[in-house]
């Protein structure tokens, strides 16, 4: 979701720790103390939510030096000078040099300078422009999308490819993940889906309190490293499969009225044929994940019509210092 940063009066103004603040288009807010920024994601989750009980936002343990990966990029550089390596201009089409980015970690940061410096020192071989990756885990930095990477949360190791989405905020991480497990569990239901599962985190941290997990993604890729994060974390009562779009609860070997669904959708939220399959299959409750509010308050408007009470909304400052926020709405089926 894109909050809208209130100019701060002198009196409330906090000090920018980035010089290129203003230009670079990745952060909004570090000129707001940081408790006038969860309280300004806090009202704007609220103003999508009239009714319904969203409480305050969650603080990040870190507010710089936290996100665990960059991808900064360059244009085709030209003949006549080296390109900038970094990211997009506020409200422009083009890249801004950025040396350093102070959002993210001490590792993240020394690893960019040291590519930064590989490129630059061969930037006449392009013929064009790339996008880089540098990406802290648990196991090490590393810059190679392909490469294996482990990566900690609470008692669960996962791995997965360094180039796959995995949330950027290691500090807040746990929490969240903590907050779903809690509010699927909350339901009484003795079976979990958890739909959109990539390599498993959300249903795997959840498995003990239920009978069994059954994760369901359209990436038979994402699947494979499910099955195996779950093998590696003694998750004998979880299985994944590789579920057509178009058919996604279909295989689930048990009824919807005994289960609980975790959905976390990428940023443009649930198609219409998922919403439609998942009130078919009609779970007693539906705990929704979603880093842009906007989109999952549309989606939980129609879930409503389809008979879903929302009862509670919480968002996570997973990303601070910009106007994105991440937000776990829980959802019941009404009676009757």
């Amino acid at each position: 979701m894109s909050v809208t940063s209130a100019t701060p009066s002198p009196a409330s103004a906090a000090a920018p720790r980035c010089a290129l603040y203003g230009r670079c288009g990745g952060c909004q807010l570090q000129d707001l103390p940081y408790e006038d920024q969860l309280a300004l994601k806090t009202e704007e989750v609220r103003r999508l939510y009239p009714g319904v009980d969203v409480e305050s936002c969650v603080a990040s343990p870190a507010i710089y030096g936290y996100r665990s990966k960059l991808t900064p990029h360059f244009p085709r550089p030209r003949a006549d000078r080296p390109p900038a390596i970094g990211f997009l201009e506020a409200g422009r089409r083009i890249t801004l040099d950025v040396p350093a980015c102070p959002i993210a970690t001490p590792a993240v940061n020394a690893r960019l300078a040291e590519l930064r410096a590989e490129v630059l020192g061969r930037w006449a071989s392009y013929r064009r422009g790339a996008t880089l990756l540098v990406r802290e885990a648990s196991s090490g930095v590393t810059v190679d999308p392909r490469a294996v990477i482990t990566e900690r949360v609470g008692e669960l190791a996962l791995e997965f490819l360094a180039g796959d989405f995995f949330q950027n905020n290691p500090f807040l991480l746990p929490t969240l993940v903590a907050h779903v497990a809690d509010a699927a569990a909350g339901s009484g239901a003795r079976f979990l889906v958890d739909a959109y599962c990539g390599s498993g985190l959300l249903g795997l941290s959840a498995a003990p309190r239920f009978e069994r997990v059954l994760g369901v993604e359209v990436s038979e890729s994402a699947v494979r490293w499910a099955r195996a994060n779950a093998a590696r974390n003694g998750r004998g009562n979880c299985d994944f499969l590789a579920a057509d779009a178009s058919a996604v609860f279909d295989a689930v070997p048990f009824a919807g009225a005994d289960a609980v669904v975790i959905v976390d959708p990428p940023r443009k939220g649930c198609g219409d044929a998922f919403l439609d399959q998942l009130a078919r299959f009609a779970p007693r409750a539906v705990v929704y994940v979603s880093c842009n509010p906007e989109t999952q308050a549309r989606d939980v408007a129609r879930l409503g019509a389809a008979g879903y009470a929302c009862a509670r909304v919480v968002p996570f400052d997973m990303f601070p210092q910009t106007r994105h926020v991440e937000a776990v709405a829980t959802l019941s089926l009404r009676a009757g």
